[in-house]
């Protein structure tokens, strides 16, 4: 159980949607009721929805997968990437890099590349550089670190994904559903909330509300990241490296069947032509 309740979420404004003319219907099922021109959320299934996805991101945790906070609304930026740090978790808020998800290998590389960059200016290797080629690299290195910076440290892809405004994060979003990762989201009454799979109704522009839902998810995190063991980390990492490496090989067989088929009917094609 979370520790959010009714009184907290209406002090931080999370009841107050959009305006009554910019809606989206499917979201007429967390919908309370219109009151001078704006849709009143119905706190309720907020707070039942916000278990549903506590729920779903301590079992994630518990079997040590990352949770990745996605928001790059400027006024929010700061909530979500504190939250995130507090609880040791990736995180994006300046520009979802088209990919980041889907082409998951290239951004290594990137982080690869930033870490070079690092190296050399630890071990003062940059300094035998002409000056141009340190400000290249310099400039390089910021902007790297702008988008970057709260992702260097994921190594796999996360298990769960928590977006603000799935208006704006439409991206991350269709990478997250490519992928089969389960998706929470705080859902204002003009998004979909079914191309989430854990949506939250809720005011997703005021900080305060934002940044309530996002501490519940920050302390669900913590809870759960306390009581795991080491051993049990490395187990269920081993067992995912195990099923990738299983599909890879299943991957491979087929390939090889397949090839021999197509070898038989050239042999085949061959010889007829050698009859005639």
């Amino acid at each position: 159980m979370s520790s959010l309740s009714l009184q907290d979420l209406l002090e931080a404004g999370t009841h107050f949607g959009h305006q009554t003319k910019r809606w989206n219907p499917k979201m007429k099922r967390f919908i309370l009721c219109p009151k001078n021109g704006i849709y009143i959320i119905d706190l309720n299934k907020t707070l039942q929805n916000v278990e549903k996805l506590i729920g779903k991101v301590k079992k994630e945790v518990g079997k040590g997968g990352k949770v990745l906070f996605v928001g790059t609304k400027k006024q929010l930026r700061d909530c979500i990437k504190e939250e995130a740090i507090r609880c040791n978790m990736p995180f994006v808020t300046e520009r979802w890099l088209g990919g980041m998800l889907t082409n998951f290998q290239t951004i290594r590389q990137s982080i690869a590349k930033l870490d070079k960059i690092e190296a050399m200016e630890n071990d003062g290797t940059i300094n035998a550089l002409p000056k141009k080629e340190r400000m290249l690299l310099a400039k390089r290195k910021e902007k790297l670190l702008a988008v970057l910076e709260g992702i260097r440290n994921m190594r796999r892809l996360p298990s769960l994904i928590f977006v603000v405004d799935t208006i704006k994060e439409h991206i991350a979003i269709s990478e997250g559903r490519r992928l089969h990762i389960p998706i929470g989201a705080i859902v204002d009454t003009n998004c979909d909330p079914d191309c989430v799979d854990f949506p939250i109704p809720g005011n997703d522009d005021a900080i305060k509300s934002v940044q309530l839902i996002t501490r519940a998810v920050a302390d669900a995190i913590i809870e759960v990241s306390d009581k795991i063991k080491p051993e049990d980390i490395t187990a269920e990492m081993k067992a995912d490296k195990q099923n990738k490496f299983d599909e890879v090989e299943e991957d491979a067989d087929d390939s090889k069947s397949a090839a021999k088929k197509h070898r038989v009917v050239h042999k085949k094609v061959v010889k007829f032509t050698e009859e005639e």
